[in-house]
């Protein structure tokens, strides 16, 4: 039976690609506190300034590619049975080529309905306050923002349990879901955890081997390593 792996990626996986993580140290979003760009509250007191913030990103998207860290994933799904759960609002996971992609905090080339949260559709340009749907609802992006629910939390957990082999990459262990998710590992799944300055995982019930490199480095490391191990089967 085809072994299953699933990557938890966060944003030192696009990092790599010229993604600005646009969190800096002092806790401000490109010169933005984040309740003014990422939050239900920051959208109602001024669309415009959450509108230009995220077509800058979307722009910037645009004029990236994925890295090697991204392909390398992608080329592990002729091994495995590869889902990834990234936190990341990029396209570059689908771009490099992998195929089944969860993105737990929406995706910046889609917008959706204010009045329905089912109606999402693409959007590869800048997104206008005067901006319609066919039903004629004005639209926003299809961002999960602070204090809103993360849908696709609970389509993430079913997966994360049936892993042999998890690999968290970008994506501190101490910031949510990456840690919560782990919960949910099986006793036995093989967990790699690259960052290039790993936090302790001594908090963890499971065994987490840390590789301290960054995302394509660390991919490389244990590229060869993964399918050793499943042709040796």
């Amino acid at each position: 039976m085809e072994k299953q792996l699933v990557v938890l990626s966060g944003a030192g996986m696009s990092a790599e690609s010229g993604i600005k993580t646009f969190r800096d140290t002092d806790g401000l979003w490109e010169g933005h506190d984040v309740m003014e760009v990422a939050s239900p509250e920051g959208w109602h007191k001024n669309k415009e300034l959450v509108l230009d913030f995220y077509n800058q990103r979307r722009r910037q998207l645009l004029t990236v590619t994925p890295n090697e860290g991204h392909l390398i994933i992608a080329e592990l799904q002729n091994h495995f049975k590869v889902h990834i759960i990234t936190q990341n609002v990029d396209d570059l996971h689908e771009r490099a080529g992998s195929r089944e992609v969860l993105h737990l905090h929406g995706e910046l080339l889609k917008v959706r309905s204010e009045q329905d949260e089912n109606l999402i559709q693409n959007w590869r340009q800048d997104l206008k306050s005067t901006d319609l749907n066919e039903l004629g609802h004005t639209l926003r992006p299809h961002i999960v923002w602070f204090g809103e629910m993360v849908p696709e939390l609970e389509r993430a957990i079913p997966i994360v349990e049936k892993a042999d082999i998890i690999i968290i990459i970008g994506t501190s262990l101490q910031v949510y879901p990456a840690a919560s998710l782990i919960d949910y590992a099986k006793s036995n799944a093989i967990i790699y955890y690259i960052d290039p300055k790993p936090a302790s995982t001594s908090s963890f019930s499971k065994h987490i081997k840390s590789i301290s490199l960054g995302a394509s480095d660390g991919m490389k490391k244990i590229y060869t390593e993964l399918v050793e191990q499943e042709d040796s089967i």
